[in-house]
Order: structure tokens, then C-alpha cells, then sequence
């Protein structure tokens, strides 16, 4: 379990968290979303050791991350993939990593096995691609076997098997009961991989809320397809009722549900080809959940808007 306490953290001025709390739990995949700047890696760097808190508190299974006298058999970290020393070759990494906890290479292997870098642990880590760094990376992350697991920004660099794969991994370890908490600014693949996500802003705790919640709380109104548009129109406009037309004789209606759509346009006679119900994408809910919130926009977005 992962546990934020009012956690607050400054850099001379500047305010990178402010006041977060929030709980990560075992047995599910939780992503933590936010845009650039929101005090993500800060959060997940305090909560490993790296930086100090100005003020609160972070915990990893019930304890401060330096309390534990075997912090990698507790959580595993992927913070930055490329921290190896380029001429080790991925091996001799992952057996240097694991002295410091008594890790010998009969696991080093099986991590190496599990990411799919067997054949190219003799090789030097500058070598790799960005994807293979990536692999090793997770690699260390699981060499402790910890009951926690911490990743930001894991499918980075990995091409569209390792992708699948991660994702398959990240399931598995909450399967087994582990925390899993995963940082990343695909919302496609935390789509298909959370169930629980924490949406901060501007160092500020956004949101705690599942995936199939915010979706549901961001609602895309009712696709309508009549050959009666205009009376149809007329018939629903009202107070915070918004209609637009995509093309002739279609309608998306948003804030009627399809039954009270249904049952007017059946009270005024008007036939009714199509009426479905539309659900936003974790993209859009998060886009709209996060609009206020975002520090670095281009452009070219603030025209969008």
C-alpha cells in the first residue's frame, strides 16, 4: 500500500505539491494522471527517498521508505530508465543492484527472463535501444519480488508487443494482490490497464476516482437520427439542453437521457431511426477534468478550446 499524507513540497518559491493525500491499494492497477508539471515525479520521488517533503508524510507498506531495512523486497521503482552505467553490460547490473539485498543470480535471471532480455543480458547497457532500456529498467523494479510496485512511464519506448506485455504484467501483479501504481500520459493504455486512477493538478489532488466512474462522469450525451430534425430540435431545446447537428437528419442531444428524448418525440408523432447513448473516452473525461489545470499549453490548443 502506498499512503500520501498532506504531503507538500517546495523548491525555494515554488510550490511542485500542494497538501496531497491520497491512498494507493493492493490488488488493482492505479494510474496517477496529470498534466506536465502537476507534481507527479516529485510525488513519486518523495515517496522513495530522492527528495525531502517540505511538510506531510509518505508511507510504502505502513512504513517510511527509509525504514525499511530492505526497501526493494518492498517496492520497486521505475523512475528513470537510463540510470545504469553504460559500459555494465544488463547482467552485471541487475547482480549489482541485487548485492545490496542478498539477491543472487538465479533471480537475476528470472527478472531477466520475464522481460524479455535473456538473450542480450551480456551486452552493454549503452548499447540498448530505448525500448531494451526500458525492459531493464522494469527489470530492476521487479528484482526484489516487492509487494509494491511504482512505474512512471513504463510502455515508453516499447513497441506494440511490449506494450501488450507490460500491460499484461501490471494486471498480473494486482492479481496477486501487489499495489501497483503507474504514471503515464497514454490514456489509451491506462484505459486498458487501470482500474483506479488519482488525477492531480497543479500539485493539487484533482481527483480519486475509478476509471469506469470518471468515464461515466463525463457523459457524451444521445446520438439521435430522425428524418424530423427540425421539429425534433424545437421539441427539446431547453434549458440546459444542448443540441448540434454533425450532418442532415442526425442530432447529439446532451442533457436529456434517451428516454426522455424517446418519450417526447413519440408524444409529438416524430419518428425515431436512431437513439444511442454516448460514452467518452478516458482521454476526453480526463481533457475535460483536467482543463483548468494545465500550466504548459500550446497554441494551437488554447484555439481548440
Amino acid at each position: 500500500m502506498i499512503e500520501v499524507e498532506n504531503l507538500t513540497k517546495r523548491y525555494g518559491p515554488r510550490t511542485a505539491v500542494d497538501g496531497l493525500s491520497f491512498t494507493v491499494r493492493p490488488g488493482t492497477v492505479t494510474g496517477f494522471l496529470g498534466p506536465n508539471g502537476a507534481g507527479k515525479s516529485t510525488t513519486m520521488r518523495v515517496l522513495v527517498g530522492l527528495d525531502a517533503p517540505t511538510s506531510g508524510a509518505t508511507k510504502v507498506n505502513g512504513r517510511r521508505y527509509r525504514e525499511h531495512r530492505a526497501p526493494l523486497r518492498e517496492i520497486g521503482v521505475l523512475l528513470e530508465a537510463r540510470a545504469v552505467h553504460p559500459g555494465r553490460s544488463a547482467r552485471d547490473h541487475l547482480r549489482a543492484v541485487g548485492a545490496t539485498h542478498g539477491i543472487g543470480a538465479r533471480r537475476v535471471d528470472e527478472v531477466a527472463e520475464m522481460v524479455g532480455l535473456t538473450d542480450v543480458t551480456r551486452r552493454r547497457a549503452g548499447n540498448f535501444s530505448l525500448g531494451m532500456g526500458q525492459r531493464l529498467g522494469i527489470a530492476v523494479a521487479l528484482l526484489g519480488d516487492p509487494h509494491t510496485v511504482m512505474l512512471d512511464e513504463p510502455v515508453n519506448g516499447l513497441d506494440p508487443d511490449g506494450i501488450r506485455w507490460i500491460r499484461h504484467l501490471l494486471k498480473d501483479l494486482a492479481a496477486q494482490g501487489r499495489t501497483v501504481f503507474v504514471s503515464s500520459h497514454l490514456m489509451s493504455e491506462m484505459a486498458l490497464t487501470a482500474e483506479h486512477l488519482v488525477v492531480v493538478g497543479r500539485g493539487r489532488l484533482i481527483a480519486d476516482i475509478s476509471v469506469a466512474e470518471l468515464i461515466e462522469s463525463a457523459g457524451r450525451g444521445v446520438h439521435v437520427r430522425t428524418p424530423r430534425a427540425d421539429d425534433l430540435v424545437r421539441l427539446l431545446t431547453g434549458d440546459g439542453v444542448r443540441i448540434t447537428t454533425a450532418r442532415t437528419g442526425t442530432l447529439d442531444v446532451d442533457g436529456l437521457s434517451t428516454e426522455d428524448i424517446a418519450e417526447r418525440a413519440l408524444a409529438a408523432g416524430i419518428p425515431l431511426y436512431e437513439l444511442t447513448p454516448q460514452r467518452a473516452s478516458l482521454e476526453e473525461a480526463y481533457t475535460e477534468l483536467t482543463r483548468d489545470a494545465v500550466e504548459y499549453r500550446g497554441t494551437a490548443s488554447r484555439e481548440a478550446a
